[in-house]
């Protein structure tokens, strides 16, 4: 389902984990920063609400979309985070450098994730126009920010699940 027809800020919260001890770090893209302001504003906001203290939210800046993967690299090889949030924003334009932007990213983000065993959340925007960018970052679609940290909540539960399940 495309995010045209679903709000990017909700979300079912049935059995979310205690984050209150949990440290998450958020990268957030300088590139189209009108965007990715929101975008933080968005997952800081939604982290706090349900749970984290400021103390646990690291953010750190890149120059762009590209860099978040080592950016999330760097983050997620520190033994005291347990998650990290990669937000930034790839719009189309006249050429199809965002294909090979998008995809890279989109990769990239995966393979840290996997090589660490953490999560770490893809939320790049990939739109066609700053307008679409602006509705998915607490315009009329919500704010993928939201999403992000939602997502971080929730695989934390579900690794804390997991877990359970092997001590038994």
């Amino acid at each position: 389902m495309s995010s045209a027809d679903k709000n990017l800020s909700v979300f079912n919260t049935d059995g979310l984990p205690d984050i209150s001890s949990k440290k998450f770090a958020i990268l957030v893209a300088e590139w189209n920063s009108e965007v990715t302001e929101r975008l933080f504003e968005g997952a800081y906001q939604t982290l706090i609400q349900y749970g984290s203290s400021p103390e646990n939210i690291e953010r750190g800046n890149v120059p762009g979309s590209f860099e978040l993967t080592l950016g999330a690299q760097w983050f997620a090889d520190r033994r005291d985070v347990d998650a990290v949030i990669a937000l930034g924003v790839v719009i189309q334009g006249e050429t199809k450098h965002n294909d090979y932007i998008n995809h890279a990213v989109a990769q990239g983000i995966t393979n840290v994730s996997l090589k660490t065993g953490k999560p770490v959340i893809f939320g790049v925007l990939t739109p066609n126009t700053m307008e679409q960018a602006l509705d998915r970052a607490g315009g009329i679609h919500g704010n993928k920010g939201d999403e992000a940290a939602m997502t971080a909540i929730k695989m934390l539960g579900l690794y804390h699940q997991i877990a359970l399940a092997q001590s038994r």
